[in-house]
């Protein structure tokens, strides 16, 4: 999962040798690495290029990604072209739903609602 500029040399190595031993792993490292280039680089625009791609190449599991991403492509290509990010309101959801699980079945609403406002 590390940028392949980030590898140490030994695992650089490693990675080259099972890269060229097998081109199954060569095509799906290739096409992986041009999804994260988009995600990192917000080129929404290449998407599509992307996706026929990956549909015409024989790699299953990648190609049913893919095809799950047409279902709703255009929010994946806001997502991956727009400089908004929902990161601050899934970070509060999550904190609350954290609180609602530890206090299911011990507390009250009044308790719950309390602990909701004190705790930031």
């Amino acid at each position: 999962m590390t940028h392949p500029e980030h590898l140490r040399g030994r695992d650089a190595d490693e990675l080259h040798r099972l890269r060229e031993r097998d081109p199954e792993l060569d095509r799906l490292t290739g096409h992986v690495r041009k999804f994260a280039a988009m995600m990192t680089g917000r080129h929404g625009d290449r998407l599509e290029d992307w996706i026929a791609t990956v549909e015409q190449d024989n790699l299953a599991p990648l190609a049913g990604f893919a095809h799950n991403l047409r279902r709703d492509f255009d929010a994946v290509r806001n997502g991956l072209s727009l400089p908004h990010s929902s990161g601050a309101v899934e970070g509060n959801i999550n904190r609350l739903k954290m609180l609602k699980r530890q206090m299911f079945g011990r507390a009250s609403l009044d308790l719950l609602r309390k602990r909701v406002l004190l705790t930031r």
